[in-house]
């Protein structure tokens, strides 16, 4: 809702200065001034209303520039308000509106720039080129529910997998008692060096919030901003590495099963229906159950080793699982397209989120 408002707060303002460019070009008792305006100035008003009008458009389709143009247009605007302060001056009061929020937008943007500079340095690992073919002997060292469960997916026959990128939409909470945020989000994910880098938008109570959740290798962060500016929530350490290696393991299960051939993988216990594997990186060991159905989908994946972030207590292990469904063709894959993530508390469950798969793209290079 705000975005739109601030949407038509631009173009109303841009459009009010087209009086000042009539007043300089049209018929003078058309809008009467206590001071005339020169047709250069006037050109000078026209000019902010094509300024405006060009930061809406930038505005809508999110290039971040509108930031920049938006203020070098309120100077302009201000300094045309300060010449004729008798008839325009309270155009002073949507300047200082736009001002405002071009301001949060320059928070916005250098914290989404911080998350994609960490996505440009993952892009420059080194992995498998596209002509390394996933063949059926690479599948040989798994065990027969996991090879089931590539071949349903459609992984044999295509490139090997090194990094991939998925956005999602979805909703989520930080206790059963609060509201769901709708959210929109991207992330990426290497093989390599293992690496995940997740950026979420969402809303709290009509308020823009922005998430940068960090993992390298072992190392991670969760940065959670209002308005992108101040500090929500903040975690880091061990716990987080080892919670964030769990998350890591959970998306190459479900949304890049093509890297289930990855040495770091022990199969540790194997049923019909059912596999427990250990994923190893950088000193951290990590365990999970992965369930399968009659088709070969994987349908849930479990693990005692995430921990919890619960408001005033400390961070505990409990258990951790992603139910997935409706499984569906995204760019040749067969891969499950919703999924909750739902933590085990000694009170019950508590699903904390969902989210609904709107692409994946494989072996990204920008």
């Amino acid at each position: 809702m705000l975005r739109y408002i601030f949407i038509v707060l631009l173009f109303l303002h841009g459009i009010v200065h087209l009086l000042g460019f009539l007043s300089a070009f049209g018929n003078k008792g058309f809008f009467p001034l206590a001071k005339e305006i020169s047709k250069p100035v006037g050109s000078l008003w026209l000019l902010v209303t094509i300024l405006f009008v060009m930061t809406i458009l930038l505005y809508v389709f999110k290039n971040s520039t509108w930031v920049y143009l938006s203020i070098i247009t309120v100077i302009i605007s201000q300094i045309l308000i300060l010449m004729n302060w008798q008839d325009a001056k309270f155009g002073t009061i949507p300047n200082i509106m736009i001002l405002i929020v071009a301001v949060v937008g320059i928070f916005e943007v250098n914290f989404r720039n911080s998350y994609r500079k960490e996505v440009s340095q993952g892009l420059e690992q080194n992995g498998f080129t596209t002509e390394s073919i996933l063949q059926e002997i690479d599948l040989l060292h798994l065990p027969q529910p996991v090879q089931k469960y590539l071949r349903f997916v459609g992984c044999v026959g295509k490139p090997k997998i090194s990094n991939f990128k998925i956005e999602f939409s979805g909703k989520i909470r930080g206790d059963a008692k609060a509201d769901w945020m709708v959210l929109t989000s991207e992330q990426y994910n290497f093989i390599k060096t293992p690496t995940r880098l997740f950026f979420l938008d969402a809303t709290m109570k009509k308020m823009p919030v922005a998430g940068f959740h960090s993992f390298k290798n072992g190392i991670a962060f969760m940065d959670i901003r209002l308005f992108s500016i101040f500090k929500v929530q903040y975690q880091s350490g061990k716990e987080m590495g080892i919670s964030e290696t769990v998350t890591f393991f959970n998306d190459m299960c479900c949304m890049a099963p093509a890297t289930l051939i990855d040495k770091r993988i022990k199969w540790v216990i194997v049923n019909e229906d059912k596999v427990k594997a250990s994923f190893t990186n950088n000193g951290i060991t990590i365990f999970a159950w992965l369930y399968f159905n009659e088709k070969g989908e994987l349908v849930n994946f479990t693990s005692e080793d995430r921990y919890a972030i619960r408001e005033n207590l400390p961070l505990k292990q409990y258990k951790w699982s992603t139910p997935l469904r409706d499984y569906k063709n995204v760019n040749g894959y067969q891969l499950a397209s919703y999924a909750e993530a739902i933590y085990s508390y000694p009170e019950g469950d508590f699903t904390y989120a969902t989210f609904n798969l709107k692409d994946v793209v494989y072996n990204c290079t920008d």
